[in-house]
């Protein structure tokens, strides 16, 4: 059980909202950050982080997390929006604007320290595995990511999505050596991107 907030109740707070991303490496795909506030003293035993969670224990919280929650939302950037701001500052960012939807007394992030905010928060390394409200966060942004890789999936099966998720796996870096980037799909400002861009370039 996750019980990171049990603290922050302790200290007279009483809406705690958590927010994570998911999708910070990959070479495809948008950034998603969600953020979540769940009523005072709210437990589940099956939150977790959520790489530690299968891809339908994923899905059945996914469902249970929208229902339980007293407010959540969901955001992304575009690839595109990621090569501009990196994907550092697009998390930060996207961490600052999920939150701004929501109503809560502090956040608490996953060692994403926020920038011109005018409420109390806190950065908590591995806080995924904490928190019940980061958990949370966490499962949202990532189904949230992993359907739209799966719908990617069918329009480019050649760049297999829906098992690589757009990560640089040998499948994919191959994928992207033959068929090359695609715009409003792939990052180009990450190096495999930027390569293979050049080696087709190179080719003509």
């Amino acid at each position: 059980m996750l019980e990171g907030e049990s603290y922050l109740y302790k200290e007279g707070y009483r809406l705690i909202a958590g927010t994570d991303e998911a999708g910070r490496g990959p070479l495809a795909g948008p950034l998603f950050v969600a953020a979540v506030v769940f009523p005072e003293g709210y437990k589940n035993p099956d939150l977790d982080d959520s790489k530690k969670l299968t891809a339908h224990k994923r899905e059945l919280l996914f469902e249970t997390i929208k229902k339980d929650a007293l407010d959540y939302a969901i955001i992304s950037f575009t690839p595109e929006e990621v090569d501009r701001l990196d994907p550092y500052h697009a998390s930060r960012e996207g961490m600052k604007k999920a939150l701004s939807k929501l109503r809560f007394d502090i956040a608490v992030t996953d060692a994403m320290p926020l920038d011109g905010v005018d409420y109390p928060y806190i950065n908590v390394i591995k806080a995924d595995a904490k928190y019940l409200a980061v958990a949370a966060a966490s499962i949202l942004a990532k189904v949230s990511r992993d359907r739209y890789m799966n719908e990617l999936d069918v329009k480019y099966p050649q760049y297999g999505f829906a098992s690589n998720k757009g990560y640089g796996t040998k499948d994919h870096l191959l994928a992207l050596e033959r068929h090359g980037p695609i715009k409003g799909v792939h990052r180009f400002s990450y190096k495999p991107v930027k390569d293979s861009f050049q080696m087709k370039i190179d080719l003509f």
